[in-house]
């Protein structure tokens, strides 16, 4: 595939991510407030949860796979997930309830995070490999 390729499917990718991420972040934000940043977090994991199934579904079926060389993970791994998700909010948010003198909060944030998105990422991925027989 080539490099042009590879840059025009990321480049769609991420515009469709960016979009989503917008749309999911406020939807949530206006249900359940700014006071902690949920917008982000269902962002987050649901892209983690996302991103598992999408490696869990290339990589069940074979030995040899290369997803870097695939047009379908370069357009959804890197450019939709990596658009749609995003650790640039997480941490600037986390920074803001820190400055805000709300440390729980910041703490909350930052372990809700981790353990929320490694569990749905893995999850995905258990749940896509088992369905396509990895």
């Amino acid at each position: 595939m080539s490099d042009l390729l590879h840059l025009l499917v990321v480049a769609l990718g991420g515009a469709l991510g960016g979009i989503g991420r917008f749309w999911v972040s406020a939807v949530v934000a206006r249900r359940f407030g700014e006071r902690f940043p949920w917008g982000t977090l269902v962002v987050n994991v649901s892209g983690a949860a996302a991103i598992g199934v999408l490696a869990g579904a290339m990589l069940a079926g074979g030995a040899g796979f290369d997803p870097a060389s695939a047009p379908a993970w370069s357009g959804l791994a890197i450019g939709v997930f990596g658009s749609y998700t995003t650790v640039s909010a997480f941490s600037l948010q986390t920074l803001t309830l820190i400055q805000k003198r709300e440390p729980v909060r910041a703490a909350g944030n930052v372990v809700a995070s981790l353990v929320l998105c490694l569990s749905a990422a893995g999850a995905g991925w258990v749940a896509a490999a088992h369905q396509f027989g990895g």
